[in-house]
Parts: C-alpha cells; sequence; structure tokens
C-alpha cells in the first residue's frame, strides 16, 4: 500500500477483495505511522495485518482501546517486552492471550498465576505443567 488513505479505503470498503488486501499487503513504516496517527478507527485493522511491522505492534501495544491491545496480543512476533507489559494489562482478554502465547516467557507465566481471573491463572498453571 502507497498511503494511509489507500489502507483506510481498502479496509473499510465493502467490496471482501478490497478489504482483503488490507489484511495482507504491506506498507512502508512511513504509511503505518501515519495511519495510526490520523485514523484511529483503523488502528485494529492496522494491528490485523499480518505485515505490520513490530515498531507499530510496539505503538499499539500501548493503544487506549482495548481491541487494539487484544488483536497485538495474539501476534507471533510480539517480542518478550510486549508480553510481560501485556502481563498487567487491565484487561482480561489481553493478560489471557499473553498467558496462550507460545512465547511468553515462564517468569511471565508464573507472574499470571497469581492473575485476579481465574481462567488466566488456569491456562498459565497448564502451560506451565506442560512445558516441564
Amino acid at each position: 500500500m502507497e498511503s494511509a488513505e489507500e489502507f483506510v479505503r481498502l479496509r473499510f470498503s465493502d467490496d471482501p477483495e478490497q478489504y482483503g488486501r488490507a489484511s495482507s499487503e504491506s506498507a512502508s513504516l512511513e504509511v503505518w505511522t501515519e495511519v495510526v496517527e490520523r485514523y484511529p478507527e483503523a488502528r485494529f485493522w492496522v494491528a490485523h495485518n499480518k505485515t505490520v511491522p513490530l515498531e507499530i505492534l510496539r505503538v499499539l501495544a500501548a493503544d487506549p482501546d482495548p481491541s487494539v491491545r487484544s488483536m497485538v496480543a495474539v501476534k507471533r512476533k510480539l517480542t518478550a517486552g510486549i508480553l510481560a507489559q501485556f502481563a498487567t494489562d487491565p484487561v482480561e482478554s489481553v493478560r489471557l492471550s499473553v498467558a496462550r502465547h507460545k512465547k511468553t516467557s515462564r517468569s511471565v507465566l508464573e507472574k499470571l498465576l497469581s492473575d485476579d481471573w481465574r481462567e488466566v491463572r488456569e491456562t498459565a498453571q497448564e502451560r506451565l505443567r506442560n512445558s516441564d
């Protein structure tokens, strides 16, 4: 994609082929940055894109919208730092994604054993049990 406007146009199109392109085509770091800054309603879809760079995921990991953070939390390319950050997220589904994430470290899983939500605790416990 060549511009922020193109991404937004593709993503919010009624044509499945068009909005499908928005989830799979790459763009430059500058284009992603512009989408994030100018089109807050499109941030979830930026995080949904399969090619979005880690630099943008780091920005979106601090997004005020829990649905954006939830989408970021399931990305395979996350770093240990982002996963550790999400382990204390106020939204249960984000923490559950961390407990389920294949890259979550043992130390973060151990911290999740004391999570407020039972499902997060149980998932972390199961992951730890299966890693032995």
